[in-house]
């Protein structure tokens, strides 16, 4: 099959971005760095601890910024503990030379979302977290901001992901139920699709032991980003159950580790994306790492659709959520090619055929 013209670049492609010279990092590739609709972006040697988040302006430097509001520097060679409520800028192993009719963007990765670390790539010029416009040539920096634990992280660390795109990719709303009428994108019978998306809702009836949710504690050990399966899952988080009203009460300022009612379905020629939720139909944000690779939920690469974890925050007032409730939409692009590797299949995936699952450093 031909690539298109237009979509989202796949695993084969953003390699030869780093054979072109398009791509350039600091140090060598790490084995499984490129995933196949995405990059892993890597911290670099230093963390500025800022007084504010900050955005550049079509007039500035990052690196300007950073003089006149850092307050010290931390060596991140050896790891190094960043604290809540505090913001943080780190340059990035990889910069840019994107061509003239490439963009890209960037999200938190899974696992980073499930710790409530918000992240957001900033690069110079910016007016707009996470965008990178078409043509950037220049360094990459990634704010953080862990919300519930403090963290470990050291040069090497990999928090953030970005996906690079030619052209615009996003199916149209006829082209979205035909995929969904041909593929089966979510498990719903009467999708709701509108907005260039298609629906998902919450899960509040339990598992066979009542089992909804997680809320994040207070007050815990730091979480080590690099470590899988280290923590004892009750030491961090407070398991929480259905009492029969199938309704969960959001408390401002809490963390909540959900699930989707509907097991979502990524084919190997598509990639998804969560987009943000309409402030207007509730108060609350759902999925701070919004990325979906291709074949995710895909029968051929070991899932059978998967549920979407939702990283669940209520904004300024408490919140009823009630089983079934819409909480996101999945918008989805076509991607150039189809990638060499799928997700879940032998890529070493955390999430593939989940339901609710906490991130890969809680011990199950």
């Amino acid at each position: 099959m031909m690539a298109r013209e237009t979509g989202i670049l796949a695993d084969r492609e953003i390699a030869a971005l780093f054979d072109s010279g398009r791509l350039i990092s600091e140090r060598e590739l790490d084995r499984d760095q490129i995933q196949p609709a995405s990059l892993d972006l890597r911290l670099g040697a230093k963390a500025f601890r800022v007084r504010a988040s900050f955005m550049p302006g079509p007039t500035s430097l990052v690196s300007d910024k950073l003089d006149r509001l850092k307050l010290h520097v931390i060596d991140l060679s050896e790891g190094a503990v960043l604290e809540t409520g505090c913001v943080y800028i780190v340059p990035l192993m990889e910069r840019l030379d994107l061509p003239a009719t490439m963009s890209a963007s960037a999200n938190p990765k899974s696992s980073t979302g499930r710790l409530d670390i918000f992240t957001r790539v900033i690069t110079d010029y910016a007016q707009e977290f996470d965008k990178i416009p078409t043509g950037y040539s220049g360094p990459l920096y990634l704010e953080i901001s862990p919300r519930t634990f403090p963290i470990v992280v050291r040069r090497g660390s990999r928090l953030s992901q970005i996906r690079f795109r030619v052209g615009n990719a996003l199916l149209s709303e006829p082209e979205l139920l035909q995929l969904h009428k041909d593929e089966v994108l979510v498990a719903a019978s009467n999708p709701n699709v509108s907005g260039g998306g298609i629906a998902l809702s919450i899960e509040l009836t339990g598992d066979k032991e009542g089992l909804i949710g997680y809320r994040g504690k207070h007050h815990t050990a730091v979480v080590d980003v690099d470590k899988k399966a280290q923590h004892d899952i009750f030491d961090f988080w407070e398991p929480l159950y259905s009492r029969g009203r199938n309704e969960l009460i959001l408390d401002p300022d809490e963390f909540y580790i959900l699930v989707s009612r509907e097991a979502v379905h990524v084919p190997p020629l598509y990639a998804a994306e969560m987009t943000p939720f309409d402030p207007l139909v509730g108060e609350f944000r759902v999925h701070y790492a919004g990325f979906f690779d291709p074949g995710f939920g895909h029968e051929a690469a070991g899932g059978r659709g998967s549920r979407a974890v939702l990283e669940v925050r209520s904004h300024e007032v408490p919140f009823i959520l009630e089983d079934g409730q819409i909480v996101g939409r999945l918008v989805y692009e076509h991607m150039q090619e189809k990638p060499e590797g799928l997700y879940g299949t032998g890529m070493g995936s955390n999430y593939q055929a989940q339901g609710l699952k906490l991130s890969k450093h809680f011990r199950a």
